[in-house]
């Protein structure tokens, strides 16, 4: 998709961080956006924002582990602005800590978040999408941490893997209809992601006092606004992947090595 002025994009998470920049980005293309955030404030803010530079926009409080609520601003998309062209599944949550000390809790809010979350995407949205027969894009938020492992960020690392899959899988189904897929694999961006507790439902928050002790990610920290001009390359190109950080090449490597000794290993 080379031009999105005029189109309707609905980004999750879009109330902060690398979701706020996607709409920022998206609404200086010229499309409309909806906007899912489960922080009224912060969406209502960014609502406000778009507003007042002359934009449009929507702005629907979404919790994206709830089909049904995922649902309300796909309804409100379609009514309002009759298709939607892009969207970013993009809302996502962190708990850190070894997946020996994980907690039911942990798995049942990151995975209801970061994957469900996209998974319900898809449900509420990619449909619709398909039925217009206008091409399209769908931009779902990963991470590095979806492509190599590591230790201390199990649960997390579980939710992005999944996402990758399942994107990588929706990219081969959806090239018949003309609607690309792209996946966002950053390492540090500064954003509010280690602040994800604050939206962290009561009756999925652990008891213990304290919290286990951050993984600091390698590399350097990158702006969201830098990610989110990365995404809108990889919808003009129709790029798979959304690699934000040289730093990630090594890892890669090595890792892709490793699978290429294990194949020969097995044979032998």
């Amino acid at each position: 998709m080379r031009d999105l002025a005029g189109r309707v994009a609905v980004v999750t998470g879009g109330g902060s961080g690398i979701g706020r920049a996607m709409v920022d980005r998206l609404v200086r293309e010229g499309a409309k956006v909806v906007i899912a955030d489960v922080d009224e404030r912060a969406l209502a803010a960014v609502v406000a924002s778009v507003l007042a530079r002359g934009g449009a926009a929507i702005g629907v409080r979404t919790d994206v582990t709830e089909l049904a609520s995922v649902q309300a601003p796909a309804d409100r998309a379609f009514a309002a602005f009759g298709k939607v062209h892009v969207l970013c599944n993009n809302a996502g949550v962190a708990v850190w800590g070894g997946l020996e000390t994980a907690t039911h809790r942990d798995w049942q809010w990151v995975l209801g978040v970061n994957l469900w979350g996209v998974i319900h995407g898809v449900e509420a949205f990619v449909p619709r999408m398909i039925a217009h027969k206008e091409p399209g894009h769908i931009v779902n938020t990963a991470s590095m941490a979806g492509l190599v492992a590591t230790r201390g960020l199990g649960v997390y690392n579980t939710s992005k893997y999944a996402v990758v899959g399942l994107s990588e899988t929706l990219a081969k189904d959806l090239k018949p209809y003309g609607i690309g897929v792209s996946i966002l694999c950053p390492m540090g961006v500064a954003t509010q992601i280690r602040a994800s507790e604050r939206n962290r439902p009561a009756d999925l928050r652990n008891e213990a006092a304290s919290a286990p002790e951050r993984v600091e990610l390698m590399g350097c920290t990158l702006g969201h606004e830098t990610a989110a001009d990365m995404v809108f390359g990889a919808i003009q190109a129709n790029r798979l992947f959304v690699i934000t950080h040289e730093e990630s090449l090594e890892p890669l490597r090595r890792r892709a090595e490793r699978l290429e000794q294990a194949v020969r290993e097995t044979k032998a």
